[in-house]
Protein backbone atom coordinates (compact mmCIF):
# COMPACT_ATOMS: atom_id res chain seq x y z
CA UNK A 1 0.00 0.00 0.00
CA UNK A 2 1.39 3.34 -1.05
CA UNK A 3 0.17 6.72 0.16
CA UNK A 4 1.40 9.60 -1.97
CA UNK A 5 0.37 12.87 -0.32
CA UNK A 6 1.80 16.14 -1.62
CA UNK A 7 1.24 19.88 -1.46
CA UNK A 8 1.82 21.71 -4.78
CA UNK A 9 2.75 25.38 -4.92
CA UNK A 10 2.87 25.37 -8.74
CA UNK A 11 0.43 24.29 -11.46
CA UNK A 12 -0.95 20.80 -10.99
CA UNK A 13 -1.48 18.54 -14.02
CA UNK A 14 -4.20 15.94 -13.43
CA UNK A 15 -3.29 14.02 -16.63
CA UNK A 16 0.37 13.78 -15.54
CA UNK A 17 -0.66 12.66 -12.04
CA UNK A 18 -2.98 10.01 -13.50
CA UNK A 19 -0.29 8.75 -15.88
CA UNK A 20 2.16 8.43 -12.97
CA UNK A 21 -0.46 6.64 -10.83
CA UNK A 22 -1.35 4.16 -13.59
CA UNK A 23 2.24 3.34 -14.56
CA UNK A 24 2.94 -0.36 -14.09
CA UNK A 25 -0.39 -1.04 -12.38
CA UNK A 26 -1.57 -4.59 -13.17
CA UNK A 27 -3.08 -5.97 -9.97
CA UNK A 28 -6.05 -3.66 -9.55
CA UNK A 29 -9.43 -3.78 -11.23
CA UNK A 30 -10.30 -0.15 -10.57
CA UNK A 31 -8.78 3.29 -10.38
CA UNK A 32 -11.07 6.17 -9.49
CA UNK A 33 -9.91 9.76 -9.72
CA UNK A 34 -11.28 13.15 -8.81
CA UNK A 35 -9.99 16.45 -10.17
CA UNK A 36 -11.18 19.65 -8.49
CA UNK A 37 -11.05 22.88 -10.50
CA UNK A 38 -11.15 26.50 -9.40
CA UNK A 39 -14.49 28.04 -10.34
CA UNK A 40 -14.80 31.39 -12.06
CA UNK A 41 -18.16 32.18 -10.44
CA UNK A 42 -18.92 32.36 -6.72
CA UNK A 43 -21.95 30.83 -5.01
CA UNK A 44 -23.62 34.24 -5.19
CA UNK A 45 -23.07 34.44 -8.96
CA UNK A 46 -20.26 37.01 -8.84
CA UNK A 47 -17.09 36.62 -10.90
CA UNK A 48 -14.02 35.22 -9.18
CA UNK A 49 -10.64 36.53 -10.28
CA UNK A 50 -8.62 34.12 -8.13
CA UNK A 51 -8.76 31.69 -5.25
CA UNK A 52 -6.02 31.75 -2.63
CA UNK A 53 -5.35 28.75 -0.44
CA UNK A 54 -3.15 29.76 2.48
CA UNK A 55 -1.37 26.98 4.33
CA UNK A 56 0.87 26.47 7.30
CA UNK A 57 3.97 24.43 6.32
CA UNK A 58 4.05 21.11 8.10
CA UNK A 59 0.58 21.46 9.60
CA UNK A 60 -1.23 21.40 6.25
CA UNK A 61 0.72 18.42 4.95
CA UNK A 62 0.14 16.56 8.24
CA UNK A 63 -3.62 17.16 8.01
CA UNK A 64 -3.66 15.82 4.46
CA UNK A 65 -1.63 12.75 5.47
CA UNK A 66 -3.91 12.07 8.44
CA UNK A 67 -6.92 12.08 6.10
CA UNK A 68 -5.19 9.75 3.61
CA UNK A 69 -4.12 7.38 6.40
CA UNK A 70 -7.70 7.26 7.68
CA UNK A 71 -8.94 6.40 4.17
CA UNK A 72 -6.33 3.65 3.84
CA UNK A 73 -7.36 2.21 7.20
CA UNK A 74 -11.06 2.36 6.35
CA UNK A 75 -11.05 1.01 2.78
CA UNK A 76 -9.15 -1.99 1.37
CA UNK A 77 -7.38 0.04 -1.33
CA UNK A 78 -4.06 -0.76 -2.97
CA UNK A 79 -2.79 2.81 -3.30
CA UNK A 80 -3.91 6.40 -2.77
CA UNK A 81 -2.65 9.70 -4.07
CA UNK A 82 -3.65 13.17 -2.87
CA UNK A 83 -2.10 16.25 -4.45
CA UNK A 84 -3.47 19.61 -3.33
CA UNK A 85 -2.58 23.08 -4.59
CA UNK A 86 -1.86 26.00 -2.35
CA UNK A 87 -1.19 29.65 -3.10
CA UNK A 88 -2.94 31.69 -5.79
CA UNK A 89 -5.09 29.76 -8.27
CA UNK A 90 -7.00 31.20 -11.22
CA UNK A 91 -10.33 29.87 -12.51
CA UNK A 92 -9.95 26.67 -14.50
CA UNK A 93 -6.77 25.55 -12.77
CA UNK A 94 -6.65 22.25 -10.91
CA UNK A 95 -6.91 22.59 -7.13
CA UNK A 96 -6.85 18.95 -6.11
CA UNK A 97 -6.21 15.54 -7.62
CA UNK A 98 -7.18 12.35 -5.77
CA UNK A 99 -6.79 8.78 -7.00
CA UNK A 100 -7.69 5.48 -5.36
CA UNK A 101 -6.74 2.06 -6.69
CA UNK A 102 -8.44 -1.11 -5.49
CA UNK A 103 -9.21 -4.63 -6.66
CA UNK A 104 -12.87 -3.63 -7.16
CA UNK A 105 -14.59 -0.40 -8.24
CA UNK A 106 -16.94 0.21 -5.29
CA UNK A 107 -14.05 0.44 -2.81
CA UNK A 108 -12.14 2.81 -5.10
CA UNK A 109 -15.19 5.07 -5.52
CA UNK A 110 -15.87 5.14 -1.79
CA UNK A 111 -12.26 5.86 -0.88
CA UNK A 112 -12.04 8.77 -3.34
CA UNK A 113 -15.38 10.17 -2.14
CA UNK A 114 -14.31 9.88 1.51
CA UNK A 115 -11.00 11.61 0.79
CA UNK A 116 -12.70 14.54 -0.92
CA UNK A 117 -15.35 14.97 1.78
CA UNK A 118 -12.65 15.11 4.46
CA UNK A 119 -10.24 17.28 2.47
CA UNK A 120 -13.00 19.82 1.73
CA UNK A 121 -13.89 20.28 5.39
CA UNK A 122 -10.88 19.24 7.47
CA UNK A 123 -7.62 19.87 5.61
CA UNK A 124 -5.69 22.79 7.09
CA UNK A 125 -6.22 25.42 4.39
CA UNK A 126 -7.56 28.95 4.67
CA UNK A 127 -9.44 29.87 1.51
CA UNK A 128 -10.32 33.25 0.10
CA UNK A 129 -11.81 34.38 -3.18
CA UNK A 130 -10.90 37.61 -4.92
CA UNK A 131 -13.47 39.21 -7.18
CA UNK A 132 -14.58 42.62 -8.47
CA UNK A 133 -15.76 43.74 -5.01
CA UNK A 134 -12.69 42.57 -3.10
CA UNK A 135 -11.71 39.52 -1.09
CA UNK A 136 -13.85 37.20 1.02
CA UNK A 137 -13.03 34.17 3.15
CA UNK A 138 -14.60 30.85 2.17
CA UNK A 139 -15.78 28.35 4.78
CA UNK A 140 -17.33 24.90 4.40
CA UNK A 141 -21.11 25.11 3.88
CA UNK A 142 -23.92 22.95 5.23
CA UNK A 143 -23.75 20.61 2.22
CA UNK A 144 -20.03 20.04 2.90
CA UNK A 145 -20.69 19.24 6.55
CA UNK A 146 -23.58 16.91 5.63
CA UNK A 147 -21.36 15.03 3.18
CA UNK A 148 -18.76 14.55 5.91
CA UNK A 149 -21.34 13.50 8.51
CA UNK A 150 -22.47 10.51 6.47
CA UNK A 151 -19.02 8.94 6.91
CA UNK A 152 -19.18 9.35 10.67
CA UNK A 153 -22.56 7.59 10.77
CA UNK A 154 -21.34 4.52 8.86
CA UNK A 155 -19.34 1.73 10.41
CA UNK A 156 -16.15 0.80 8.56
Amino acid sequence: MTLDVRLATDALSAPAELERFLAGRTGDGAVVTFTGLARGVGKDGSAIKSLTLDWYPGMTERSMLDIAEAAAARFPVSDLVVVHRCGDIVPGETIVFVAAAAPHRRVAFEAADYLMDRLKTEAAFWKRETGPTGTRWIEPVDDDRAALARWKDETP
